[in-house]
């Protein structure tokens, strides 16, 4: 089993940062792809930013220029940098990971809360 658990959420203004962490602990050898989701209120699921073991990244086009994500592979964590945020960026934002060895498997993080309001 893989835990992760986020830190960092919280509320905002238009326009300001924060910062996302997740740890992984447990079994976490294997786990190859990390990354970020978020769920708004009433909507579906949606893919935030995603890094490789080896740093490759994708992001939403959404968040593209305003949001960073960023590994320690030594620590097991990822981070998310978020800047210029908007009120659309509301949302729990979840922690996930890709585990492909042994087996395929996904994780997912509590979620923390994001509200950016004035």
């Amino acid at each position: 089993q893989v835990q992760l658990v986020e830190s960092g959420g919280g509320l905002v203004q238009p326009g300001g940062s924060l910062r996302l962490s997740c740890a992984a602990s447990g079994s976490i050898f294997g786990i190859n792809t990390m990354g970020w989701y978020r769920q708004a209120l009433g909507k579906q699921r949606d893919l935030v930013a995603l890094i490789t073991g080896g740093g490759s990244t994708n992001y939403a086009d959404s968040v593209k220029g305003r949001f960073t994500i960023s590994r320690d592979n030594a620590k097991n964590t990822v981070s998310l940098q978020m800047n210029s945020l908007k009120p659309e960026d509301t949302a729990v934002y979840y922690c996930y990971a890709l585990k492909v060895v042994p087996t395929r498997l996904t994780y997912w993080g509590q979620g923390t809360q994001v509200t950016v309001s004035s």
